[in-house]
């Protein structure tokens, strides 16, 4: 294997830290690993998929959809654990249901028949999560009013903003990133509901990459916030540390899908 490509699939605000990451673990290992983020994260997951990238940051649920398929080839590498005290320094994250902070959406109960943003299908926090959610309760999608599509976390966002739609599900950190880059999101937005917590997105690689290689990457990345170059790129985006999951660690995202496939979005 002569060089090693690690991609990801998460929010695009995450994006920059993976070039960083990269390019830390290349020059820590004097290796040729380059980074593949000048695609779409559905091309980048095919490419993960067809062997053309190596290492993938993924959400929980693709993962476990493809570690479950016949003949998988991959496993876990290593997850970031977050650096705020509702992580509890756990390898978790949250689903927020937010609205505008002029909204007169108080509770759950009053999201009924209110218009409603999810990222994209497969998302766990932005989609399966609120499915789940709405099926414990015996509920389905008409207990919502319009349903739509954002595409992104950050699309959802801006939906809230614009009073194009009254509430969503927004990924914790996602939310969190942005919020860095622009404080006055404090203002505009609330949380009404938390949905969570789940395991959060792992790195994950490809078991055709050589044992030994995979373990000297598990192994920096694990030690990555002792180091200074390391502590400074993990602060940037508000993560403590990387930690091992374990696939159990994903059994909760697992039985959370079950339930949601009894519900489905319409549009």
């Amino acid at each position: 294997m002569n060089k090693l490509t690690l991609t990801s699939c998460m929010a695009g605000n995450a994006d920059p830290f993976v070039k960083k990451l990269t390019e830390y673990l290349a020059t820590k290992l004097q290796l040729p690993i380059s980074s593949a983020l000048d695609i779409s994260w559905q091309e980048r997951e095919q490419k993960f998929d067809n062997g053309e990238i190596q290492i993938c940051w993924i959400c929980g649920l693709p993962y476990a959809w493809k570690v479950d398929s016949v003949g998988s080839e991959i496993e876990l590498l290593a997850t970031p654990v977050l650096k705020a005290s509702r992580y509890q320094n756990k390898a978790v994250y949250y689903s927020d249901i937010m609205v505008p902070t002029q909204s007169h959406i108080q509770t759950f109960d009053d999201l009924q028949g209110a218009s409603w943003a999810y990222n994209e299908p497969n998302s766990h926090s932005g989609s399966y999560l609120m499915r789940s959610h709405l099926a414990a309760q015996g509920l389905d999608s008409r207990y919502l009013g319009r349903v739509i599509e954002s595409g992104a976390h950050q699309e959802s966002i801006k939906m809230l903003l614009n009073g194009d739609v009254d509430a969503s599900a927004i990924d914790s950190w996602v939310f969190e990133l942005e919020l860095a880059n622009n404080p006055s999101l404090a203002t505009k937005l609330r949380v009404i509901e938390t949905l969570g917590p789940s395991g959060f997105p792992p790195f994950i690689i490809s078991k055709r990459v050589p044992e030994y290689l995979r373990q000297a990457l598990r192994s920096t990345m694990l030690a990555m916030n002792k180091d200074p170059l390391g502590r400074e790129i993990l602060d940037s985006v508000k993560i403590s540390h990387f930690t091992q999951n374990g696939d159990k660690d994903y059994d909760s995202i697992r039985e959370m899908a079950k339930l949601a496939q009894q519900v489905e979005w319409s549009q």
